[in-house]
Parts: C-alpha cells; structure tokens; sequence
C-alpha cells in the first residue's frame, strides 16, 4: 500500500470515528433530555412509568409526607399515636433518626425550608417546625381547616387540605397569600394530599388512587397525569397496605421518587409519555 492510500485510509477511518462518537453522544443527549423534559416546566398530557429502582421501605411508616435532601429522605407518618418525624437512609430504608408525635395528634404532610422542616398535623389546624440537623422541635404554627399535604416553592409553603384548594402561604407570619382552585377540564379535582413543588409545577397525590396529577400553581390547571396503576406487585399487596401517596425529587440527579401508606418499597421512576 502507498504511503498515499494509507494516509487516506487513516483519515477516512479517523474521521468515521469522530463521527460515531459525535452520533452517539447526540443520541446519549438527546435521551437524557428526553428524561429531563418529562419534569420541566412545559409537562403536559398523561404520562405512565418505568421503575428505575426498588428501594426498601419501613412498613410500619404510614407515609404522609416524603421529601428527599442532600442524600436521605425525610419522612412524615401519620396515625393516631403512632404519629412521627423520621430521617430515612435512601438505600437501606433504615430509620436513622427519628422523632415521635404527641400521641393526640395525627402527622399529615411536611417540607423542607431554609433549614427547618415543617410538619402538619390533619385535624388540630396546628403544625410543627422542626431544626433539620436535630430534628428537635422549636415552635408552634396555626393554620385554619384541615392539614394534608405540604411543599415549597423556595418563597411560600404551599399547602392542600383534601378539598381542591391549594393554599400559598408566608413562611414566617404563616398568612395565606394566596389560594387556587385546581381543576381538571373545568371540572374541580379535591382530595389533593401529598404535594411536591418540581421545576416551577405542583405535583399531587390524589388520595384513594392511583393517580399523580401535575398543577400550574399559577392558575391550579392540571397540565398533567401520571398513571401508577400496578407499580406495587400483588405479593406485595397485604390487608396492612394502604393508598399510593408519597413523592419526593432529588434536584442533583433529576430523580423522582413515589410510595405510599405502610408501603414495603420506594420507588424511583422515570416517567413515559402515554
């Protein structure tokens, strides 16, 4: 072979090389967007899952608040005296630490803000602030009606109370800003429990289904539905099992989490496009 046609051939092999290389990652790209665009601020339409990965889950933790920060979850149970404030290793489901509810009250949803966690109780219209590193409790807060399911949006604790009502409400002085009606279709959605505030949008459990729907906190449309009909197997269906309710996003690793009430596993998900 001349030296002619070998430097052509290596030039021809280098530059399909290249070529390869660039298609694979535009394709590596384009499927990580893919992931991305399911949880960004334009998520419309109805959506099923994957199951990414099963996480272990106390069964005794009737979930009603879940929320993942800087590599553990943080978990709110519910039940009359059996009520607590735990903080949860993400891949052991072991209970690292963990805080009981006086025993009148029943635990209802929680979230994380500039270093507090607060908590909700359902019917005593009072909720808790938690210190985030001790997970002791420092004060009181009152709010009207009834308590279930609480996020953030960086400025408002956003709070629904099983209507179809979210509530915006100031961190400090606990004053409602502002309420939304959500609805779906014209058509008002009530029973919203569990709430997560991901990329600008409210997702929320819809009690006694399988359902997570998504809400423009702007104007409470529901853009969205997630379908999560049978991510818990049959053999892991008991009598103690009870309704799905439980979302949590890690922001670093675009990871989305769900369970539900004395539930044996977390899930993380990927979300799939109907």
């Amino acid at each position: 072979m001349s030296k002619s046609i070998y430097s052509a051939t290596l030039i021809l092999l280098s530059t399909l090389s290249l070529f390869f290389i660039a298609c694979t990652q535009t394709e590596q790209a384009q499927s990580q967007n893919n992931q991305i665009a399911l949880l960004d601020a334009n998520m419309k339409g109805n959506y099923t899952y994957e199951v990414v990965k099963t996480l272990p889950h106390d069964t005794s933790a009737f979930t009603q608040g879940l929320v993942f920060y800087q590599g553990s979850f943080y978990e709110s149970t519910g039940l009359q005296g059996q009520s607590s404030l735990r903080l949860v290793e993400v891949d052991t489901g072991k209970v690292a630490k963990k805080v009981s509810v006086p025993a009148e009250y029943f635990a209802e949803g929680m979230t994380i803000f500039q270093g507090k966690i607060f908590q909700l109780t359902w019917l005593n219209q009072k909720g808790f602030v938690y210190d985030l590193g001790s997970l002791q409790k420092e004060k009181d807060f009152s709010y009207y009606g009834e308590g279930w399911g609480l996020t953030n949006d960086e400025k408002n604790l956003i709070l629904s109370d099983g209507t179809n009502k979210i509530r915006f409400i100031d961190p400090f002085s606990f004053e409602v800003l502002k309420t939304i009606s959500v609805s779906e279709n014209g058509q008002p959605i009530a029973n919203l429990n569990e709430l997560e505030y991901i990329k600008g949008q409210i997702f929320a459990n819809v009690w006694q289904t399988n359902r997570i729907i998504v809400i423009d906190p702007s104007s409470g449309n529901v853009t969205a539905s997630i379908d999560l009909t049978g991510i818990l197997k049959p053999e892991d269906v008991t009598t103690q099992v009870d309704v799905l309710n439980g979302i949590a996003y890690d922001l670093s690793k675009d990871r989305l989490f769900v369970t539900g009430k004395l539930w044996p596993k977390i899930f993380e998900i990927k979300l799939k496009k109907k």
